[in-house]
């Protein structure tokens, strides 16, 4: 029984296989026949149709002008996103240099101000600084007195302030004009101080023994000098008139 089956397929299949060979065959054959019909002056027209000579193609080395290439489609697109990018990257660059730039700038502004700042303190501390030392050196250095009537008599005054002496400018000077005329070397020869071998001297005629006796301390202790005599009379007249003022005659 199982026999029987397999031999039956097996037919089927090489009866299969025969009718593709068959046709093959038969597709051969006539294929021959058809190539054996053909006239020989046919074959020769068909050859020489076959054979014909192909034309030239000229070429030129001239650059093709006013033709852009480009590219489209997604690959364009691609593209300009790279330049935007890149033109996005390119702005941020430089404005961040300019801001750099900027920044620098500005911090040595600030600098050059604070150098400026501190430049104008120093000179300002220094410019103070001696303007103190004048006024510290001109309060301490004595004043100066022009070596005239006038210079002597205000001198004398300084002097007598110092010392608590009253006097007045224009009392000291009318008597000086009295009894000296303003010649800091008078001396009277003919009173009765003069017959007493004490004449008298100077600006306010004053004897030695009185000079001496009211001499006052930083004048100097010749009875010649100006300044001594005058203040030395004054300080005399203080204690027994009041005051040079209250003097009008000799004294």
């Amino acid at each position: 029984m199982s026999k029987h089956i397999l031999t039956r397929g097996h037919g089927r299949a090489l009866s299969r296989h025969h009718k593709i060979a068959a046709a093959g065959v038969a597709a051969l054959g006539a294929a021959a026949i058809g190539f054996s019909a053909v006239p020989s002056s046919a074959s020769t027209t068909t050859t020489s149709e076959v054979a014909a000579p192909t034309a030239k193609v000229a070429y030129s080395t001239e650059p093709i002008k006013n033709v852009k290439a480009g590219i489209t489609g997604p690959e364009a697109g691609a593209g300009l996103k790279i330049e935007k990018i890149e033109a996005r990257f390119e702005a941020k660059k430089e404005a961040a240099a300019r801001a750099a730039a900027e920044k620098k700038a500005a911090a040595a502004a600030a600098k050059r101000k604070a150098e400026e700042a501190r430049r104008a303190e120093q000179a300002a501390s220094r410019a103070a600084e001696r303007a103190k030392m004048r006024a510290e050196a001109k309060k301490a250095a004595p004043k100066s007195y022009s070596n005239t009537l006038d210079g002597w008599i205000r001198e004398s005054l300084a002097i007598m302030k110092k010392h608590g002496i009253p006097g007045s400018y224009e009392g000291i000077h009318r008597n000086i004009m009295r009894e000296s005329s303003g010649n800091p070397k008078a001396i009277n020869l003919w009173d009765i101080n003069a017959r007493n071998g004490i004449p008298s001297k100077g600006l306010l005629q004053v004897i030695p023994p009185t000079f001496e006796a009211y001499h006052v301390p930083g004048t100097s202790w010749n009875i010649y000098d100006p300044v001594a005599n005058i203040t030395a009379a004054c300080n005399y007249a203080a204690d027994r008139y009041g005051t040079m003022d209250n003097v009008d005659s000799a004294y």
